[in-house]
């Protein structure tokens, strides 16, 4: 396996970013230049293919600390940048754009975030008159098959943010999107 010194330079990932932008670096590039170095037995490509392997597609988003640093090569530190990096993103995202809710399909796609999480998160959209997000905010991180909310939690920051209605929905860690006798309860 070469290492990057031993790679063309016009074929490593920061000089392909450089004259050519980043929309033409793949994922593991995009990755190798985050992560900086690899092993002296995996360069850096090689071991951004690992995890983009081992956390394919969206998977990553729901990435621990501990999941990344699994990874042999990977440790914490290089596994926190990886996750302020997407969390970064996922902000920029959010401001981005204020989404407009104005039916179930838009909260779902809105929650992609927390999908594919190991424990339930319930989340509370904060909505004007017209429907525009004004906050959108994890209350609660639950266990695998429960989670536990104060109403208070929900209305004190809809009070504070002059809301119009609010919508609450949470991930189920099985991945079943069939409400639960408690979730019907609510």
């Amino acid at each position: 396996m070469p290492k990057i010194k031993d790679i063309a330079k016009v074929d490593r990932p920061r000089e392909i970013l450089e004259k050519y932008g980043p929309e033409k670096l793949s994922d593991a590039q995009l990755l190798a230049i985050l992560l900086r170095t690899g092993t002296k037995d995996c360069n850096v490509i090689e071991l951004s293919k690992k995890i983009l392997k081992k956390f394919p597609n969206e998977k990553l988003l729901s990435a621990t600390i501990e999941d990344l640093s699994e990874i042999h090569g990977l440790g914490k530190v290089k596994a926190t940048e990886i996750l302020a990096c997407l969390e970064f993103g996922r902000r920029i995202l959010k401001d981005k754009k204020s989404a407009l809710i104005l039916s179930p399909k838009d909260v779902w796609e809105n929650c992609k975030d927390i999908r594919d999480h190991k424990k339930e998160h319930f989340v509370v959209f904060y909505l004007d008159t017209r429907n525009q997000e004004i906050q959108r905010e994890i209350i609660s991180v639950g266990t695998l098959n429960a989670n536990l909310v104060h109403p208070r939690e929900v209305f004190e920051p809809a009070i504070k943010h002059s809301c119009a209605q609010i919508i609450v929905a949470h991930n189920h860690p099985s991945g079943n999107p069939e409400p639960s006798d408690d979730d019907l309860a609510i």
